[in-house]
């Protein structure tokens, strides 16, 4: 899934997964250090038997109070990728159009209908969360963000590449594909096999631990 040539010394690393008992070097690789955002991608059909399985481990992740509120409007159609690409800035409309399939990312600002089987010790805040709309909204998504973040990396354990953008008019999104759902979109994801050599440029760096920690 990688474009970047340029060798990555992971061996101290590799090391220190192995003897903890963690991740082994190739799968960091697949869902980490080697995987990168596509922009462009073959031909070849993404099943939704696939995106089952991305989705089937993302939703694993932990949310608050388990009230999971990210949902995926999957549009597969050429008729729904033009709907969604009109709502595209410019530079991402075609992407949208070329993709085998992109995830429409939202968050369900009615989660709170789920708790009784979400999160059933907690069902009395169905009633308390009616009443808070602006609450509810703020939660749904910032819990849809970080389940955002699960389902990439789970793409990638299925075997597929992603390709998020957030260029869009969100409003308009709303208002055309997920009127009457309740539903808030967040960003798009082109997901697919990803074709040829898409970066003209090795892999930007990261900051390491010393430049993104305090410990106090």
């Amino acid at each position: 899934m990688s474009t970047d040539t340029t060798p990555l010394d992971t061996s101290d690393l590799d090391a220190e997964l192995d003897s903890a008992g963690l991740l082994d070097g190739a799968t960091a690789d697949l869902l980490f250090r080697e995987a990168r955002t596509a922009g462009a991608f073959t031909a070849d059909e993404v099943t939704d038997a696939q995106l089952r399985a991305a989705y089937d481990l993302a939703k694993w992740g932990p949310t608050a109070m388990n009230v999971t509120p990210l949902r995926m409007l999957v549009v597969r159609t050429p008729e729904a990728r033009a709907r969604l690409a009109a709502h595209m800035n410019e530079g991402n409309r075609q992407r949208v159009l070329d993709a085998p399939v992109t995830l429409l990312l939202a968050a369900d600002t009615r989660f709170h209908q789920h708790l009784p089987l979400l999160a059933p010790h907690r069902a009395e805040m169905v009633d308390r969360f009616e009443a808070m709309p602006q609450v509810r909204e703020q939660m749904a998504r910032n819990n849809a963000w970080l389940q955002a973040g699960y389902l990439i990396v789970a793409l990638r354990a299925a075997g597929l590449a992603a390709g998020p953008m957030g260029g869009m008019d969100a409003a308009a999104i709303d208002a055309d594909l997920l009127a009457g759902t309740g539903w808030v979109s967040l960003f798009v994801v082109n997901v697919g096999q990803a074709e040829g050599a898409q970066y003209p440029f090795p892999r930007a760096a990261r900051l390491d631990w010393d430049q993104a920690t305090r410990t106090l």
